[in-house]
């Protein structure tokens, strides 16, 4: 599992807590410094199900100045979007959470945290069999 995280943002320290907590297996990238390409960003977008601008954090500074908020939101712009999301990391929704079996959350709360940890998954599998 690999875990996107700014380690001044108190979400990412908690989702790592609980990482921790749980006893599981990852990979932490600091993506400020680590920026993620514009195709790892598609990729994610696409596992999420979401749209770039979902993800993007507009009371960013960087954010007031290119006046992302006037930006139009269409399948169109995706593109332009993404590639503005790799050029300004700091404009990324953190944390982000891959499983190894590819499964990703947006980890902003404990619940999306565990919804990735595989005997939460195996616990939701039995319990939708029953």
């Amino acid at each position: 599992m690999e875990i996107w995280i700014n380690p001044a943002c108190s979400k990412c320290r908690s989702a790592l807590s609980l990482l921790d907590a749980e006893d599981a297996q990852y990979t932490v990238r600091h993506y400020l410094e680590e920026p993620p390409t514009a195709d790892e960003l598609d990729a994610v977008l696409r596992r999420l199900a979401l749209e770039p601008w979902d993800i993007t954090r507009l009371g960013e500074p960087i954010a007031a100045e290119l006046a992302l908020a006037t930006w139009p939101r269409e399948a169109a712009d995706r593109t332009r979007w993404i590639e503005t999301l790799a050029a300004h990391p700091a404009l990324i929704q953190r944390p982000i959470i891959t499983a190894d079996d590819g499964t990703t959350v947006l980890g902003r709360s404990p619940e999306s945290v565990r919804s990735v940890l595989p005997q939460h998954r195996d616990t939701l599998s039995t319990a939708a069999e029953q």
